[in-house]
């Protein structure tokens, strides 16, 4: 069915644009990069898959201008992270606090260091949540390593959902830290956390809509794929059992540009009772957030 216009999307996965190209967002990974093409060649590492990189043409204000294109799309809420470099993030929740929600992107390895940092940043800048790319990592962390238990402790005291990507990564670096099994061990040993898988969970994306039936606490986001390449088995079990457990997030500007995600989106058939819940229901659920 077509998507509805008048939703008030929540979007779990947006970012300020750095620069035209945005290329700097990707920095963190070279020194896992090996191949010469990835190293040189690319603005992205996934640039062999991203065909049309966005160009962001903001003016000084990417902040206001951001907030112009969400406008534009029927974006009422974006969720965006923050690591090492923060203040462009910061600024924006500070400027639009209606707009913007913060997630932090957690670094394991660093200990208690870490469970200390997520609970400052909780109090201090009312973080939603707390992200992980376990093969973007360096070193890597497989998601079921003991490093992470203390980081999703921390979680569930502070009552914060755990977005993860999960399948093969994109850039050209091993990804068997992120493999989609590992999150059973993590959702049965913490009933209490709100995991959500990112990135597609490919090629095991049959395997997530599994422990999905199988375990409440885990969730599906949609981030970077364009929604003519969300996985079928998704859509099939968001139009059956699964209403309650896939939730939108896009991946502006870093690989996909607005217009492509919403074209495409017109043509993805999620039931009518669907949209609402993809858009916006089950991500206020998640946070905990009541309209009106």
């Amino acid at each position: 069915m077509p998507m509805p216009n008048d939703i008030g999307i929540i979007d779990l996965m947006l970012g300020i644009p750095i620069s035209t190209d945005n290329s700097e967002y990707y920095e963190f990974i070279k020194p896992l990069l090996m191949d010469e093409q990835s190293r040189q060649m690319f603005k992205m590492p996934v640039q062999y898959m991203f065909k049309d990189i966005p160009q962001t043409e903001a003016d000084e204000d990417k902040i206001a201008w951001t907030v112009e294109q969400m406008d534009k799309f029927g974006i009422e809420k974006a969720m965006i992270g923050i690591g090492a470099s923060q203040g462009a993030r910061l600024d924006a929740v500070d400027r639009y606090p209606d707009r913007f929600m913060l997630s932090y992107e957690c670094n394991p390895s660093r200990g208690m260091e870490e469970v200390r940092k997520i609970r400052q940043m909780k109090r201090d800048h009312n973080i939603v949540a707390v992200t992980a790319f376990p093969a973007g990592m360096n070193p890597q962390v497989p998601i079921n390593d003991k490093k992470f238990y203390p980081i999703y402790t921390a979680c569930v005291e502070e009552d914060l959902p755990f977005f993860c990507t999960t399948g093969i990564a994109g850039p050209r670096i091993p990804s068997m830290c992120q493999r989609t099994e590992l999150i059973e061990e993590v959702v049965w040993f913490f009933p209490e956390l709100k995991f959500v898988m990112r990135h597609g969970a490919e090629p095991w994306e049959e395997l997530a809509v599994k422990l999905m039936l199988k375990f409440p606490n885990l969730y599906y986001s949609t981030s970077a794929f364009a929604p003519k390449h969300y996985p079928q088995a998704i859509v099939d079990y968001a139009n059956s059992r699964g209403s309650d457990k896939i939730l939108y997030a896009g991946y502006f500007p870093m690989g996909l540009s607005l217009d492509r995600i919403f074209s495409d989106m017109e043509k993805v058939p999620f039931k009518d009772e669907v949209w609402p819940k993809f858009l916006r229901g089950n991500a206020m659920k998640l946070f905990g957030m009541e309209d009106g």
